[in-house]
């Protein structure tokens, strides 16, 4: 099926374009679902459920905890900080003012 596009004005092209992307996304989304068919049956014929395959790792994602607080500001015992990421500026401000790091670990 060829379609010759130089006879086509800019409207008629706007349009085929808009019709091909449509198409696109009704293909992708059909292989998807024929995908998600074939996976489904495959676990029946093994008498395996869904969520028995993701089962005992957390689900499909892993949760972090925070980091433990390894640094205490001396002038303020609510401010702490893991020593991840960017230092806070009491940090800095306490190495600077002659402090060192194993000074301000709790």
């Amino acid at each position: 099926m060829a379609i010759d596009i130089k006879g086509l004005n800019q409207q008629q092209l706007n349009e085929l374009i808009h019709r091909a992307e449509s198409r696109k996304h009704e293909l992708a989304k059909e292989k998807i679902v024929k995908l998600r068919e074939k996976i489904l049956a495959i676990l029946k014929a093994e008498g395996i459920a869904l969520e028995q395959l993701f089962e005992g790792r957390g689900g499909l994602r892993k949760t972090r905890r925070p980091a433990k607080a390894k640094y205490r500001n001396p002038a303020d015992h609510a401010q702490t900080w893991s020593g991840r990421g960017k230092r806070p500026r009491w940090f800095s401000a306490a190495l600077a003012a002659g402090k060192k790091e194993k000074d301000l670990l709790i």
